[in-house]
């Protein structure tokens, strides 16, 4: 059952409003205004990537009906506190995967999963996903160190001058989508857009594509530098 069928079999109706993640895919929030209701975005966790339970709650209102939980990445969201939060203000919970990921198969996650443990003991670069369990890489995100945007997009264009073929995971908070705009700011999700950046773990990799990845991710990272902080 999709998004639109869960909500609507649970009674959300047209005006209700619906708790959905502000960082990810553009499908969740236009499931909720198929149904007539209203998307609220929440912040998501740092580490993560999925909804913060604590923006949850902050996101409630009187007329808040339900929070849609999106898995981010392959990494499970955190059910057991959202599922604390909704029956504390009493709401339907819903767990959805991301939009169009798929269903691998076990031997698949499992390879995944190995070139992520191999990625996560020689990255030095950048900031590597948390390895917890259930993670099943449909995406390796990492954080690139530096000042936002700019550096990131740097890092990403002399990967690929490297012949790495990495990615932008998320483009735009969905709050600033066409047809979704918000007037809202939500710090870890603007964060998350301008630091994240995917690299490849496809089950085709060869060890060997692995080791040259990490140590163009590892060439890089010193050459990016915070920004200095003003004195107070």
């Amino acid at each position: 059952m999709g998004t639109v069928e869960t909500l609507r079999s649970a009674g959300v109706r047209e005006g209700d409003e619906v708790v959905v993640p502000a960082f990810g895919s553009r499908e969740t929030a236009e499931a909720v205004v198929e149904l007539g209701a209203l998307p609220v975005f929440a912040d998501v966790d740092a580490d993560s990537f999925c909804l913060d339970p604590a923006a949850v709650a902050d996101a409630v209102t009187p007329r808040t009906a339900a929070v849609v939980a999106v898995h981010r990445f392959g990494r499970p969201a955190d059910m057991d506190w959202i599922r604390e939060t909704g029956q504390r203000y009493g709401l339907l919970v819903v767990a959805a995967d991301e939009p169009g990921a798929g269903r691998p198969g076990q031997d698949d996650v499992r390879r995944r999963q190995d070139r992520a443990a191999y990625l996560d003991e020689r990255l030095t670069g950048v900031l590597t996903p948390s390895a917890v369990a259930g993670h099943t890489y449909e995406q390796y995100v990492v954080r690139v160190p530096g000042n936002g945007r700019p550096d990131r997009d740097a890092f990403a264009r002399a990967l690929r001058s490297r012949g790495v073929a990495c990615r932008v995971p998320v483009q735009a908070p969905v709050y600033r989508l066409p047809g979704l705009r918000r007037d809202v700011f939500l710090p870890q999700t603007e964060r998350a857009v301008d630091e994240t950046l995917s690299l490849p773990v496809r089950v085709e990799l060869s060890r060997r594509e692995l080791q040259k990845m990490a140590g163009a991710c590892n060439a890089l990272g010193g050459l990016l530098r915070p920004a200095p902080q003003p004195a107070f």
